[in-house]
């Protein structure tokens, strides 16, 4: 009886040691895919629009992106 607790609790350990190992390496290759936005793509996409960004409109938009996510 013991031993299967025992057994239990190493696989549990192995499971959460594991999984996080997991998460980590997928996470890591999702945002080298998918990078978060900063302020040289906000520049980037008002040049593209036509405007040329002042760095205090530039803050305002990344101040804004950050409150949403």
């Amino acid at each position: 009886m013991l031993g299967n607790i025992l057994w239990c609790v190493i696989g549990l350990i192995v499971g959460l040691v594991l999984g996080f190992l997991g998460a980590r390496t997928f996470m890591k290759k999702y945002l080298k895919k998918n990078p978060p936005i900063n302020e040289k793509m906000i520049k980037a996409m008002m040049m593209q629009m036509g405007r040329t960004p002042s760095q205090k409109q530039v803050n305002q938009v990344m101040k804004a992106m950050n409150k949403y996510q």
